[in-house]
């Protein structure tokens, strides 16, 4: 599946017009915990995750802030060769919330092709985005909620849940 900017225009819309909807599902699933939540939400996520190229989009990396480890400075400076002090003053600031999050968006590693130029030392929240194959799905429903108005798999991982679990 190709997300050329027509098709996340459209997803946006969509994610607009029922994001009242899609809360009120999320919840839900919060509230009642379904027993085979994780079977269902998993195989729809491993389907989706087969036919997209994240690359054609990063608008995760274009416009979420991911929460930032001390682990993952550690891991991000050594990679860059650097002091994880001089890593900390270039890159990484403290939120409203007190995380450490990057300075700037887009992400300051994501290059002009849509690739991140430290993949492999990138932050956990990277590493686990967009979280819809976690253990105990429930527990990231609202966060999940506030994804698929970012992430177009996810918006699409969310109706395809509607669908089965509300049959």
């Amino acid at each position: 599946m190709s997300y050329t900017s027509d098709k996340i225009d459209e997803m946006d819309r969509l994610a607009k017009s029922n994001s009242a909807a899609n809360r009120a599902f999320l919840e839900k699933l919060l509230k009642t915990k379904p027993r085979n939540l994780d079977s269902v939400v998993h195989s729809i996520h491993d389907e989706e995750f087969e036919e997209i190229n994240c690359m054609e989009c990063a608008r995760c990396c274009k416009s979420l802030g991911p929460m930032i480890f001390e682990s993952d400075i550690e891991r991000m400076s050594s990679a860059l060769k650097m002091k994880s002090g001089a890593f900390r003053d270039i890159y990484i600031r403290m939120d409203e919330d007190g995380d450490n999050v990057f300075k700037e968006s887009p992400c300051p590693f994501l290059g002009h092709d849509n690739l991140c130029s430290i993949y492999s030392s990138r932050p956990k929240a990277c590493r686990e985005y967009p979280h819809t194959d976690r253990k105990r799905f429930y527990q990231v429903t609202i966060k999940t909620y506030y994804n698929s108005m970012v992430c177009p798999a996810v918006f699409s991982i969310v109706n395809k849940l509607k669908k089965k679990i509300n049959k």
